[in-house]
């Protein structure tokens, strides 16, 4: 049963609950004048040399970390109490807070003893007598809502779930701390080890429950999850802007929201590409197309290749290639790193033709040539621009983006690489070698590259003289501020007499100075794994993980090699490029094997059941054993479908999108169309005027969104336009948390969208 205010406790909690309340915000504000006043008190104060600095920057970063944590908890502090059979009572918000003696105050909704808030029912209370949940406005107790869990078993209206589902849509998923369900409570505290993959329809809070899970790790696992990072992977930057508040709302912000076209540091994914191309790229038989690309470019000669060398010529022969490119192949080296191995080989056999034309002794038979000689003549032919340029063209040293521009550009490569790829399938890949940048999926092909090609010994020689460099630098400006402060020491001393002051010069040389000066790398694990390709996390949340193609997961198998994922998606929303596999054993057992474990949502939260009943015929016709998800209300607004003229079907969803915010003042409305048609849309919708309640999309871009309405464009078209495009029309289908309409050109519409109603009143 559900205790309301006008039950008799009821009429006193609010009143009662502000004073406790008002008692946690003034601890809280005491807890951030306290971490501010020691954070002040360790910037100020630095120990001596580079460890001092370093401890003093440590401990920087840790209040600082634990300051956010504070401020992130201002809104909804403390949303619900828990009243045990045992008389114990537990209040339960973001954080947990203590008081001086210890003895806690506030209960963090990570704690175990959180844990009965979201898992107790009537059925199995858990020891719990009842449960409250608070609602706050700013610092103002505005409700409470209590569950009595000593009753006779049966359903209890959430009060508080249901007001955050149907509440209006800002543009921003906002966290779920309050109203977590249980079978998203049991996903969120599973062992962290492993790989945990969630299976979940459209609305059954997948997102949510990722993104809580990845709070409750680092919460229960922070100190090593601090080091290595936590990598959350979303399908776009519009879904990663979507859910961008919800961790830093629950004090996280040592997270690294990502998509895969964002992993490869120093290249944006920008170039547009077709679906079926797409497709092609991320088949797993494109590492073994690039892994032959790199060896086709390890080259052996037909013929002897002669260079010219002091006054006459070497002569490098094909079986002297052969030779160093087998020895530089068995080092099992990386393409780049193995390049000096084939250098070393290849200057050796030069280095004999050359030692061969001074002839040999009469008496011994051997060279005239001492060791010294012989070691001159090879370091004189690696001086030589002429035998550098014969060498780097049987060996190139690549970069990932050469090697696959080259292997784009040129049919002949392609077919010495993929020769068992079909035809049509190569003629996809091919482009000029200018071809306007990357796609997003280019970009598992451009990380795959790396790992093949290996870092270049130049760039680390250069790397490293920089770095001497800028240190030699620094020393020489150390040097001479100590000697203008010898110089300007005081002299107020009598001759003989040793200054009663010391200087910096009595206290340390010019190189302990320039270590004092060097810039310390404050940078948290988030911001540094996003500019190094090859960090590995300590756990890797996945979202939308339907869509990751084979490639991609080759990708993020590598950021973890440990293995610890959560991999949350539908596979009945695979969209046009085709993702992995139709199953998640197909889509991620090539890197974690049997390894897995895997949960379901099984309740529809965001969409209303007349909304849930339409797209559920959608799904029986992508897969008839596919079970919907449950929806839990109803929203009283049936969907309509409006029949138009092919000229009339974009200006009449320009019109109808802005006549649903009139006719609502909050929330948000999406239209959604065909990729093709979506620039015409979104042009027409721009005209009428600005609203940015307005949202104009293709199905892949409103993945993992929701909006309060929902307009959907030529259902035709999505469906026939793209390969599993009746997936594109089920992802636009789900969007809507409060209304769908369809609208359609001449014809009828695919099924079961043609035994919707016409619009109700003057809509049309």
């Amino acid at each position: 049963m559900s205790k309301g205010l006008d039950d008799d406790e009821g009429t006193t909690a609010p009143g009662a609950e502000q004073r406790y309340v008002s008692a946690l915000y003034g601890r809280l504000d005491a807890l951030r004048a306290e971490t501010r006043a020691r954070l002040d008190g360790v910037m100020a104060a630095a120990g001596p040399g580079h460890q001092g600095r370093t401890e003093r920057d440590a401990a920087a970063a840790e209040l600082a970390a634990r300051l956010t944590r504070l401020d992130s908890a201002e809104n909804g502090l403390c949303f619900g109490r828990l009243d045990m059979a045992d008389g114990e009572r537990r209040y339960i918000g973001r954080i947990g807070i203590r008081d001086d003696d210890l003895e806690p105050l506030l209960i963090d909704w990570r704690a175990p003893a959180a844990r009965p808030f979201y898992a107790a029912t009537q059925w199995s209370p858990e020891g719990v007598a009842r449960r409250r949940h608070i609602r706050l406005d700013g610092r103002r107790v505005a409700g409470v809502m209590d569950e009595d869990l000593t009753g006779p078993a049966g359903p209890a209206a959430d009060a508080a779930l249901l007001a955050a589902v149907t509440a209006a849509r800002t543009g921003r998923m906002n966290d779920i701390v309050a109203t977590i369900q249980r079978e998203q409570d049991e996903i969120i505290r599973s062992p962290h080890t492993g790989v945990l993959v969630v299976q979940g329809g459209p609305g059954t809070g997948k997102t949510a429950v990722a993104l809580h899970r990845a709070a409750f790790l680092l919460h229960t696992w922070r100190e090593r999850l601090a080091r290595s990072g936590v990598l959350v992977v979303g399908p776009s930057t519009g879904f990663l802007r979507y859910i961008g508040e919800v961790l830093p709302s629950l004090g996280e912000t040592g997270v690294l929201l990502s998509t895969v076209g964002e992993l490869f540091p120093g290249v944006r994914a920008r170039r547009p590409e077709d679906p079926r191309t797409a497709e092609v790229k991320g088949r797993a038989d494109m590492a073994r197309v690039l892994a032959a690309a790199v060896r086709d470019r390890q080259r052996v000669p037909e013929a002897p290749v002669d260079i010219e060398y002091d006054g006459g010529t070497v002569r490098l022969r094909p079986a002297d290639c052969e030779r160093a490119r087998r020895l530089a192949r068995e080092t099992g080296l990386p393409h780049n790193e193995a390049a000096p191995a084939f250098r070393r080989a290849a200057l050796a056999a030069l280095a004999r033709d050359a030692a061969g034309r001074y002839g040999a002794d009469v008496l011994s038979g051997g060279s005239l040539l001492t060791a010294a000689d012989r070691r001159g003549i090879q370091a004189e032919l690696a001086a030589s621009p002429e035998v550098a340029a014969v060498l780097e063209a049987l060996w190139p040293r690549l970069t990932p983006q050469r090697l696959l521009a080259d292997l784009y550009a040129s049919p002949e490569r392609l077919a010495a690489a993929a020769g068992g790829m079909g035809a049509a399938d190569r003629a996809r890949l091919v482009r000029p070698a200018d071809g306007a940048g990357w796609s997003v999926a280019d970009m598992p092909l451009l990380d795959e590259a790396a790992e093949l090609l290996g870092e270049d010994e130049r760039a680390h020689r250069a790397a490293r003289a920089e770095q001497n460099a800028w240190r030699a630098e620094q020393v020489r400006l150390a040097r001479e501020a100590l000697a203008i402060a010898r110089g300007s020491r005081t002299t107020d001393a009598d001759e003989g007499e040793e200054a009663e002051q010391l200087a910096a010069f009595d206290l340390l040389d010019a190189e302990r100075l320039a270590e004092r000066q060097a810039e310390q790398d404050t940078r948290g694990a988030a911001e540094r794994a996003a500019a190094d390709r090859t960090w590995t996390f300590g756990h890797i949340v996945v979202d939308e993980a339907q869509e990751l193609s084979a490639m991609a997961w080759r990708v993020l198998a590598r950021r973890c090699p440990t293995r610890s994922m959560t991999i949350v998606g539908d596979i009945a929303q695979t969209g046009a490029a085709g993702g992995a596999g139709r199953s998640w054993a197909e889509a991620i057992g090539p890197h974690v094997g049997i390894r897995f474990r895997q949960a379901e949502l099984t309740v529809n939260y965001r969409l209303p059941a007349e909304v849930a009943e339409v797209a559920a015929g959608v799904l029986r016709r992508i897969d008839p054993n596919a079970r919907p998800p449950r929806a839990v209300r109803a929203a009283g607004r049936a969907p309509w479908r409006l029949a138009v003229s092919a000229d009339a079907l974009v200006p009449t969803a320009a019109r109808l999108a802005r006549r649903a915010c009139e006719r609502e003042p909050e929330g948000q409305v999406a239209v959604i169309g065909p990729a093709a048609l979506r620039p015409v849309l979104a042009a027409a919708v721009a005209a009428a005027g600005p609203q940015d309640r307005i949202a104009v999309l293709d199905p892949g871009q409103a993945k993992g969104l929701e909006f309060d309405g929902v307009l959907v464009v030529d259902p035709a078209g999505i469906a026939a336009g793209v390969p599993r495009g009746l997936n594109d029309l089920y992802v636009a289908l789900t969007r809507a948390t409060r209304w769908l309409g369809v609208l359609h050109g001449p014809g009828v519409p695919p099924e079961p969208l043609s035994r919707l109603p016409p619009p109700p009143g003057p809509a049309h």
